[in-house]
């Protein structure tokens, strides 16, 4: 089993950064791509950004330049820069399983940018 146990977020203004990092515990063997997805009030969960084991990245296209992903074995950090009001949601780390169709998920963390 593996456990993900997400720090950072909070509020800031537009323009600002925050920094996100999800550390994963248990089987961490099993991991595969980690990566951090989001939800809004009232919107679907969506993938924000994903990081294989050989480090290939993936971001989806409203915050590319804007946030990168980066990962230290099963150690995975969001650095979010140049934040916009639209990016307020939660965030959800999460991982999945190297050889299963499993999926593994942080309990959220909001992040909340202000005009």
């Amino acid at each position: 089993q593996v456990q993900l146990a997400e720090s950072g977020g909070g509020l800031v203004r537009a323009g600002g950064s925050l920094s996100l990092s999800c550390a994963a515990a248990g089987s961490l063997f099993n991991i595969g791509t980690m990566g951090w997805y989001r939800q809004a009030p009232g919107k679907q969960r969506e993938l924000v950004a994903s990081i294989t084991r050989d480090g290939s990245d993936y971001y989806m296209d409203s915050v590319k330049g804007r946030f990168t992903i980066s990962r230290d074995n099963a150690t995975v950090f969001l650095q979010m820069n140049n934040l916009k009001p639209e990016d307020t949601a939660v965030y959800y780390c999460h991982a999945d399983h190297r050889w299963l169709r499993y999926d593994y998920w942080g309990q959220g963390t909001q992040v909340t940018v202000s005009p």
